[in-house]
């Protein structure tokens, strides 16, 4: 058996006996895994980095799932360009990190304004059967618009609890691929990491999950893959989370 086929059939095992009330509560990613926000943040990235032959490969390897000005870094170093950080309050721009990522913001907020969003479906359907079955739900996201987005997805009464970008700055949380912003999430709700689900769809924010000793890691593909999702800890991987409804009501 090739190691592809090997990792797929790890992943299906562990989907197949995967049960969503066995567990204490769920914690969410946002962007690419509840709403399709990663898109809008996409085509925000590829404006801001259009000067530097920025291709959507560069979103998944060096930008998804990480905090805003993480990502200008990590973009920035992957073109040998080095800039200073700057203030968190620069004016948008291109000659900082915290200028750049404000720009990116603004882009991304001029998106979500002009066209909306709406969640996933299948996401919708496992929000829906987490609510019938009284599992706590929160977020756990690097965005700092995260609150904005829920509010346009008309979500925001679903999830209480939201630790974004904005509480793991107040906090001095690392970002993504660490895991303290999950483990944020599960200590407001009050439950063990270890009886916890994460869903993500960011290689980053799976490593996250799988550095927090969850007990489970669900990697969403939207893009990133599977084998790259299973190789940062994913416990298994699906398409979408409409696969998991249906085997989620399984006593």
């Amino acid at each position: 058996m090739s190691s592809n086929s090997a990792i797929e059939a790890r992943s299906t095992n562990a989907r197949n006996s995967f049960s969503w009330e066995r567990f204490d509560a769920v914690l969410f990613d946002l962007d690419g895994v509840i709403t399709p926000t990663a898109e809008i943040h996409e085509h925000a990235w590829a404006k801001l980095f259009e000067a530097y032959d920025y291709t959507p490969a560069d979103y998944l390897e060096h930008i998804d799932g990480r905090p805003r000005y993480d990502g200008v870094r990590t973009f920035l170093t992957s073109r040998g360009v080095s800039l200073p950080d700057g203030n968190l309050d620069d004016a948008p721009g291109t000659d900082s990190v915290c200028a750049m990522g404000n720009k990116k913001n603004a882009l991304f907020t001029a998106i979500l304004e002009r066209d909306g969003i709406a969640a996933y479906p299948g996401s919708l359907s496992a929000m829906d059967h987490l609510e019938r079955h009284k599992v706590p739900m929160a977020i756990v996201s690097s965005s700092r618009n995260a609150v904005s987005v829920l509010s346009a997805a008309g979500l925001v009464d679903r999830f209480p609890i939201v630790v974004d970008g904005l509480v793991a700055a107040d906090r001095g949380l690392a970002g993504k691929p660490a895991p303290d912003s999950y483990l944020l999430g599960a200590s407001l709700l009050n439950v063990s990491p270890g009886n916890t689900v994460v869903v993500e769809d960011a290689v980053s924010g799976v490593a996250a999950g799988a550095a927090g000793n969850f007990g489970v890691v669900i990697g969403v593909d939207r893009g990133a893959g599977h084998a790259a999702l299973m190789g940062q800890g994913a416990t298994f991987v699906v398409d979408d989370l409409a696969d998991l409804v249906q085997q989620g009501a399984t006593p």
